[in-house]
This record gives structure tokens, sequence and C-alpha cells, in this order.
């Protein structure tokens, strides 16, 4: 039901068993599997040939660099892990022993395989470097999963799964569309409760996501009574795991019936293993985490009264946009919508918790004055020959270019339907500016919009030094008939980033 093609970038091909009687099939370049009508009986332990391997190999690599998800799946491979076979890094008697111990505390199978020992030899040699940075994000995601997990009576070592699905990637997708750390297609996660709209995906918010795939597990495991099996029909679907116990002969231990699952399942739970493997022996290999950027104790919930957007947020309590999209995934436009009947709630840092609540007033009445001017644009900013055409150039962001124009990030963003802030060299973008840049504004066009100023046009303004707390709309309501953009303006301010203590701001008046 929930197909994973992200996984095929995770995990080493090579750990699949072969024999001669086995046909490698490999259609288009999606999935690759075993045509299991060829299968009359279980397969020994004999891995791909190198010959088998390049084929797959030249596929990975093809993989990385013509798919549109490249940014998503830039972790999970690198050039160095798809080159030739693996040496041991540790020993076949000390890794027998180290899983013995994990098998002990576990209700999932860790006997040695030979395929097991290969992918986990592969991963320690091929993918090291990656951990540190894996485990910083471990450190944050993995207390919020375990209160589920326990919640729910799943063993606490599924929160590995996430690493295998989504390399701990809230906004991970697949080309088939299936998305999130837990990979749910939507018509899965619409079945539990996972709304998907123009402004959320609730399939990438973490907390959401966990619970509804503690809740799929949980049926997996009514169904097979084993977490082993119940981790391959995750993957595959129950369906196909009924197939394989019934054409293996009506065995029920997965390494029993992986030669007849599909190939990308056959190194799933391997691979979940190894992942499990390496978490647990971490110090013993000399991997260290990364600090990570926040630990889930640092962060708390607010909901929301109306429809805010991430920059007004920034504008308000100066907390970087970044931050508030790391900790919001769910949020497609970086807007969260106030919805009836919907709770939507904002994640912060616990610090700027207090921040929020005393500046929420303001932050409404901000989004309430920006939503009357979207009502009302002036027609100048719309009308197709007013429309610039921007090309990105090297060291452009969306914030510069934003400031360049006097518009928002939300903005080029919505008129050029981009889902991320990831620019590209060479990138057009279409921006109805609120301002012509000095750097491309016509002497004549500079003339006209200083008379335009009545304000301006008296000279005469009053010196308003910035106090500590101060924001651009605190300061426009102690003047009468002045508006936010009124003092950038004349001050020529487009951030709230430019507003310190002790700036000196001109105010006209009238």
């Amino acid at each position: 039901m929930v197909k994973h093609i992200i996984l095929l970038f995770f995990i080493i091909p090579s750990i699949f068993s072969q024999t001669k009687k086995d046909t490698l099939i490999i259609p288009k370049k999606d999935t690759l599997f075993i045509a299991k009508d060829t299968i009359k009986q279980p397969v020994d332990s004999a891995f791909f040939t190198d010959k088998d391997l390049k084929v797959i190999d030249s596929l990975l690599v093809d993989e990385k660099f013509s798919s549109a998800l490249l940014d998503t799946l830039e972790y999970v491979i690198d050039d160095k892990d798809i080159i030739g076979n693996t040496n041991l890094v540790l020993t076949t008697d000390l890794l027998k022993q180290r899983l013995s111990v994990l098998n002990d505390n576990t209700p999932f199978n860790l006997a040695y395989n030979p395929a097991l020992e290969k992918v986990i030899n592969s991963y320690l040699k091929y993918r090291r470097k990656y951990y540190p940075a894996l485990m910083a994000k471990a450190k944050y995601y993995f207390p919020m999963f375990e209160q589920y997990l326990d919640q729910y009576d799943i063993p606490l070592e599924m929160k590995y799964l996430a690493i295998v699905e989504s390399a701990l990637k809230p906004r991970a997708r697949s080309r088939v569309g299936a998305s999130g750390m837990w990979q749910f297609m939507y018509g899965t996660g619409k079945q539990f409760d996972l709304k998907v709209s123009s402004y959320v995906d609730e399939r990438y918010d973490p907390v959401k996501s966990t619970i509804a795939a503690c809740k799929y597990l949980s049926q997996l495991y009514k169904i097979f009574g084993d977490w082993d099996l119940a981790l391959a029909a995750y993957n595959s679907g129950p369906g196909n795991v009924t197939k394989a116990i019934k054409r293996s002969g009506g065995y029920k231990n997965y390494w029993n019936i992986r030669p007849f699952l599909p190939r990308e399942t056959a190194g799933y739970v391997p691979a979940f293993y190894a992942t499990m493997y390496i978490f647990e022996y971490s110090e013993e290999h000399k991997i260290y985490s990364d600090l990570p950027k926040f630990f889930d104790f640092q962060t708390d919930t607010i909901q929301v009264k109306r429809t805010i957007s991430f920059d007004q947020i920034s504008e308000i309590i100066n907390v970087d946009e970044e931050v508030l999209t790391f900790l919001n995934p769910s949020y497609k436009l970086d807007i969260i919508p106030f919805i009836k009947d919907r709770k939507y709630a904002l994640r912060l840092p616990t610090s700027k918790v207090i921040e929020f609540l005393n500046k929420e007033k303001e932050l409404y009445a901000l989004a309430e004055a920006d939503d009357a001017k979207r009502e009302k644009p002036l027609p100048k900013y719309f009308e197709m020959d007013k429309r610039v055409r921007y090309k990105v150039r090297s060291g452009d962001y969306l914030g510069k270019i934003a400031n360049k124009y006097g518009v928002r990030v939300s903005d080029i963003k919505r008129w050029n339907r981009l889902k991320t802030s990831s620019l590209k060299i060479g990138q057009r973008l279409y921006i109805y500016p609120k301002r012509i840049p000095r750097d491309i504004a016509k002497p004549k066009a500079k003339k006209d919009n200083i008379v335009s100023s009545s304000k301006k046009k008296s000279g005469k303004y009053d010196v308003y030094i910035v106090k500590e707390g101060d924001s651009l709309w605190t300061i426009a309501q102690k003047f009468k008939g002045i508006s936010v953009d009124d003092i950038k303006k004349w001050n020529n301010i487009w951030s709230a980033k430019g507003l310190k203590p002790g700036t000196k701001l001109k105010i006209y008046k009238s």
C-alpha cells in the first residue's frame, strides 16, 4: 500500500540474493524486482555478481543526476557509496556477538545472516560520514517518535524505520508521491486521517504522521503477528507478504520468505536492521553525533487564532524563517491557515513563546493590515506591463530579492509557485515590485516617486530613535496617519531585521 521509491537510494542493492534461475528485470528505471514466477524454491545465499552490480549502480547514478528530487535525496547517496564490492569493517564473529545482544533486547529477529553482514559493512564503509548529521536529527525526532510508539505498544526500535524511509527529512517525497518521514501515499495517508490541502500536508507533520504510522503498523502486526513481516508489509503491502508466504511453502520467518518478496522489499528489512545496529553500536565504531539544532524539549506549540505567514511571524518576534520552516514542515506555503474545526498550531523555540504571546495582538494586526492591502491592491502592482522578470544571480536568495523590490518572500513564492526557498543561478522569477531598485530605476521614475509622496515633499520631519522592543508596526501607531510602508519608504528599510535599538528614523509630518 505504501510505496517507497526513495528506499532505492538508501539501500545497497548488492544484498539481494539470486540463483541462476532468478531473472533480473529492470523496467524503465523505476524499481528492481525478481520475476517471481521464475522462482520454484528458496534461493541460496549467493550475492549479485560484479556485472549485475554495475548495471544497478549505473541506474542509481542516473537517478541521482536526473531526478527532480535531487535536493531531497542528496543525503542518501554519494558516488563513493556505489562503487565495487564491500570489504569487511568488522569481523563476522564480533558481528554475531553484537547481533545476539540486540536480538535479546528486541522483538525483531536479528539473527546473523550473510546478507545482513554485507549491508552493515557497506553502510559502515561508504556512509559513515552521513551518520553524525543524521544522529543530530535523531536527537530531535526520536523522543517524539518514542512517545507515540510506546502509546501504541509498538517496539521503540521502530523509530529507525523513519531513517530507512526518508533519512529523517519531513518533506521527503518519492517520485510516485509517497511523502513525509514515514512515506505515506495520498490515499493511505487519508485513510489514517492525514489531511492534505493547498496550505497543509499533514504527511509532512512529524507528530501526526508518526501517529498515522503507529496505527498502520499496529494493523499490520494484527494481520501477521510478527514485527519483521509487519515491516515488510509496510513497504510492499500485506498482499505481497501473504503471497510470499504462500510461495515459500508456508514459512513465516522473514528470512525464509525473503526470496519471494519484491526485490525492493527484500532489501528493506536488512536496511532497517543495519541502521539499528549502527545507531546502537555507534560509539564502538567511533561515530559521534553532531550538535542538533534543537532538542524536542526546547520547543513548544501555540494554537493560532487567524491566518498568519512565516514572514509576518519573523517580522514581529524576530525568529528566522528557516527555523520556522524546520519546526513547522507541514505548512506548504509557509502560511498557517485558520480553518474552523481544524486546529492548526505553530511550533516555536521555547525562548520565543512568551514573546509571541506578548505580541500576539500586534502580529494579528499586521496580518489584518496585510490582508486589507491584498484585498484592494493598487493596479500598478499587478498590471502585466509593470511586471519585472528577474534573473537569479550568484549570491541571491529570496530574502535579498524581496528586499530589493520591497515585497515579501511569500509574495515571490506565490507569484512563481515556488514550494521551497531554493533558487538556481539563471532561474527566472516574476516580480510585481512595490519599488524599483536604485540600480535599475530610470531618473524620471525617481523624480516621479519623490513628487508622488506628499509627506516627503514638505521636507519637514521628526527623528525617532528606535527603542528595545520596537517594531515598525508599534512605531507607526505612535504617529497619527503614518503607516509601516511610509516608514519603510522614508528610511529605505525593507526588512524588520534592519531595525535595531538606537536606529534613527525620519518621520515626515503630515
